[in-house]
């Protein structure tokens, strides 16, 4: 759900990681140019990521992508006016899942395997519901299914006020995505070091007008009534697995809990007890393990 903008100072250090070397690609679809990058082994269901608020292609972690495409094609892509991609940002979840939609018809894939961090989590179960033909499983890290979770506690004052800003600092990032502790900020300074060779003065970032859509948008999802969230958990077909950090205080892990409660579908649910919303890159090499054990399932 959170994200900044934060620039990262150049560095001349060479990266060990094979996405890093990945070219921008783009493709045109109705209502926007996407810009996308793809890594990994080409040839059967390919991995879609789907981003978080705030977040470009360049705030993927390249250790995290290292892991996903040992053996499979991972595609990473930018939503509709954000980062690479061109057009109007939109205000709605809803919205920026027909943009996802878009993306997958232009590049001509017959389906994915769709993984959402955050703001891309509500996207993709919303993009399963909207386009169940289009998606084969679905991971949905750090997120919410939409409304307020039975015993979730309230929004973090904090966490609004450090996404409102229109220029965090990296010290904001490490706050947001990591646990409050010597060991949890010490993983979020090493998750800047490996995308900082991305997050140049010259990269792309994320306009005032897009991050005030996307904030528009999370806090409408954010405020679905709980009856409709269950609706729509149940009519949910595909296999799913959830996960969580345990530390996480922008959405908290109970949203995962009622989520996988009530899915209609077949689901799995994964909780990192030392982790916040990042946990995806503090446990990198684990989480992965579980996504390739799930999608090959």
């Amino acid at each position: 759900m959170a994200g900044t903008g934060a620039t990262v100072k150049e560095t001349d250090e060479v990266s060990a990681y094979l996405a890093e070397a990945a070219e921008d690609l783009f493709v045109d679809g109705p209502s926007a140019r996407f810009g996308y990058r793809r890594v990994g082994q080409k040839g059967g269901v390919p991995l879609v990521l789907l981003n978080r608020f705030g977040g470009t292609l360049d705030w993927w972690d390249p250790e995290f992508l290292e892991y996903l495409a040992a053996d499979r094609d991972v595609i990473f892509f930018d939503h509709v006016g954000t980062g690479y991609s061109t057009g109007q940002p939109r205000d709605s979840v809803e919205a920026i899942a027909e943009g996802a939609v878009e993306f997958l018809e232009a590049l001509d894939l017959a389906q994915a395997d769709l993984l959402g961090w955050s703001l891309g989590g509500m996207v993709a179960q919303r993009v399963s519901l909207r386009r169940p033909d289009l998606v084969r499983r679905l991971i949905v890290a750090a997120s919410t299914a939409g409304g307020q979770a039975p015993g979730a506690p309230p929004a973090s004052e904090r966490a609004a006020s450090i996404m409102s800003k229109p220029d965090s600092t990296v010290d904001d990032v490490v706050a947001l995505f990591f646990p409050e502790t010597e060991a949890g900020r010490a993983h979020g300074y090493e998750h800047i070091g490996r995308v900082s060779t991305r997050l140049t003065p010259e990269a792309p970032g994320v306009s005032p007008e897009a991050r005030a859509a996307s904030m528009a948008a999370i806090f409408a999802f954010a405020s679905t009534p709980v009856d409709q969230v269950r609706s729509d958990l149940e009519a949910m077909t595909h296999p799913a697995l959830f996960a969580a950090g345990m530390k996480d205080w922008l959405i908290p892990a109970v949203a995962s809990f009622f989520a996988v409660e009530h899915i209609g579908s077949s689901a799995q649910l994964s909780v990192y007890s030392d982790a916040g919303h990042a946990f995806l890159f503090q446990h990198a090499k684990a989480f992965t393990a579980e996504v390739k054990a799930f999608l090959d399932a």
